[in-house]
């Protein structure tokens, strides 16, 4: 499936493996690897074949955010028109918004495995992924306050609903670095292993449990859980019942039945 320049993708047994491949550059994020990012969780959120999602970064560092020849031109817009060199510089924040954001909407669950620099851009990124697991010597930074900037692809909106709030403030006020262990214990990363390779091991197990569990459950189920992010009980409650009325009486459901009674692996459609 690797049509990508900056991205390694690959699909077996029903998990997709994204990487970011520019380690020369820390795998910091040209314009086009925005661009093909976006295009990547689209077309997964589309594949019957992929079930699930793990995000790492080939070389030595999980990902140095984005380029800062892309940050520095972002300034310097064609138009003569101050208003318009604002509207140009609104799209292009944009975006990049939406490039994340496509991590999000898409409805397989997404894994990010993180080791060594994880900053600027690279926390919007993982912010937007279901489950976070993490390297002891990974350490993440909101980098933008460094630069004299608001982080503003994701980050602050999307860090608060995993962060302690007076967490969360530290770190974007101050910039500072988190290494694995205190990423796990304010509750960044679900867990934090000792090297790469057993946290690529563990992450591929959790993935293929999840591959094998019903892809319409597990695609509700990430709705479910968004949607009750963003909104009250209540109306988290009302949307529950509105989606199983519609989605509940899948074949996936006679087929797990089956499967239990028979005592074998279940079989499911994409």
């Amino acid at each position: 499936m690797n049509k990508y320049n900056q991205f390694r993708v690959t699909i077996e047994n029903h998990i997709a493996h994204v990487a970011f491949n520019r380690p020369s550059k820390a795998n910091s994020l040209n314009l086009e690897a925005w661009e093909e990012m976006k295009d990547i969780f689209e077309n997964l959120h589309k594949n019957p074949d992929a079930r699930v999602i793990i995000l790492s970064g080939e070389g030595n560092n999980f990902c140095a955010g984005i380029d800062l020849n892309l940050l520095m031109n972002a300034s310097q817009f064609d138009a003569k028109c101050e208003a318009r060199k604002r509207e140009q510089l609104r799209d292009f924040i944009k975006k990049l918004q939406d490039c994340i954001t496509a991590i999000e909407k898409c409805r397989k669950p997404v894994l990010a495995a993180i080791h060594k620099s994880c900053i600027g851009g690279a926390v919007d990124i993982i912010s937007a992924c279901d489950m976070r697991y993490c390297t002891e010597d990974a350490y993440f930074c909101i980098q933008e306050i460094n630069l004299g900037l608001v982080a503003d692809i994701g980050t602050l909106q999307r860090l608060p609903k995993i962060l302690n709030l007076g967490i969360m403030a530290e770190l974007a006020y101050t910039g500072r670095k988190v290494f694995g262990e205190e990423a796990k214990e304010i509750g960044l990363v679900n867990r934090v292993y000792q090297d790469k390779e057993k946290m690529m091991e563990d992450v591929l197990a959790i993935a293929k449990t999840i591959a094998s569990k019903s892809p319409v459950c597990i695609r509700g189920t990430k709705e479910i859980l968004l949607y009750t992010r963003d909104h009250s009980v209540e109306e988290s409650l009302n949307y529950m019942v509105a989606w199983n009325a519609s989605m509940l009486l899948s074949n996936d459901i006679f087929e797990a039945m089956a499967a239990y009674m028979q005592k074998r692996e279940p079989e499911f459609e994409g």
